[in-house]
């Protein structure tokens, strides 16, 4: 592994584990559940059935957000969350246009239906850390290799499944969006469809070239001017 490649991991890992260690506030995000909202975590045989479900609906990638674009390339597209690219909020009324990207985009791919939503916890060690409050543990696997095992990096996935509402997430899009957290995604119950908030913006993964197609076109205010897309 590269010098520069170490020590942006080692900051990477040093974040995770303060995440871990602050109380209620941050670990609700796993969630977003509001008073009196339905969720549940994933548990049992269900987490066989959602890796088994993962590998026959996007087998050239585990569940890691920014690994997705490369083979998924196709049914991919990048939106930005704020105008002219800018890339993090600086007041209340930024923020709204945030949530408000997030939201409309989440609406029109899950509105009235479950979704999970998926939050990793990175370490470097392959053992299961404290489960998040309202979520569920998945699955974990080695993410990132490397000769000296002080700088592999192993992914926990937590689950909760939940009814989709505008709205429901937004204390986890606001985490997201100031890069408190990452690779979050949030999914439909079959996994066709991906939402991937990233600090600055969202990867959406359709199930076609054409139903991307259809939703980038009703966003292109929001479309990086990037020849990729990026």
């Amino acid at each position: 592994m590269h010098p520069v490649e170490r020590f942006l991991l080692g900051l990477l890992m040093r974040r995770q584990k303060s995440l871990l260690l602050v109380g209620g506030a941050r670990a609700s995000w796993s969630a977003g559940r509001r008073q009196g909202e339905r969720a549940w975590q994933v548990a049992g045989t269900e987490q066989a059935a959602l890796t088994e479900l993962w590998q026959q609906q996007w087998p050239d990638c585990p569940p890691v957000g920014y690994r997705l674009r490369g083979p998924y390339g196709g049914v991919w597209v990048r939106f930005h969350s704020l105008p002219e690219s800018k890339r993090y909020a600086e007041d209340e009324s930024e923020y709204a246009v945030v949530l408000d990207r997030y939201n409309t985009v989440l609406d029109e791919l899950f509105a009235g239906t479950d979704v999970y939503v998926i939050v990793p916890t990175w370490t470097t060690e392959p053992g299961v850390p404290p489960h998040r409050p309202d979520a569920g543990y998945w699955q974990s696997f080695l993410a990132e290799d490397d000769p000296d095992p002080a700088y592999r990096t192993y992914y926990h996935l937590f689950t909760t499944r939940r009814p989709w509402q505008r709205g429901c997430i937004d204390d986890l899009l606001r985490a997201v969006a100031d890069d408190e957290t990452a690779d979050v995604l949030i999914t439909d119950v079959r996994f066709r469809r991906i939402h991937h908030p990233y600090d600055g913006g969202a990867d959406v993964f359709l199930t076609t070239p054409e139903e991307r197609d259809r939703l980038r076109d009703r966003h292109a205010d929001w479309l990086s001017r990037h020849p990729a897309g990026l």
